[in-house]
């Protein structure tokens, strides 16, 4: 497997979440034969990859008399991925 041979910086952290929530990320976990850590992982990936995707600036066409950016004018940054 690919990933294997990428060396990831990972953070540990705690997860508060409910005893369903967690009872269904274990069953699914012993289904696919993997740690519930991979599936939280996994989670954790897709939702900060919607949140880079749906933060990006979106630039109209025109021109700017003041050569301001569009990225220079949004008030939310762009999250972008952790090098």
């Amino acid at each position: 497997m690919l990933a294997s041979c990428i060396k990831m910086k990972v953070r540990r952290t705690t997860v508060s979440a409910s005893t369903a929530a967690l009872g269904t990320l274990e069953a699914e976990a012993a289904r696919r034969g993997v740690p519930v850590s991979t599936l939280l992982r996994e989670a954790v990936e897709e939702k900060a990859r919607a949140l880079r995707a749906s933060r990006r600036p979106r630039v109209g066409v025109g021109r700017s008399t003041d050569g301001a950016s569009a990225a220079e004018l949004t008030s939310e940054p762009v999250a972008e991925e952790p090098r």
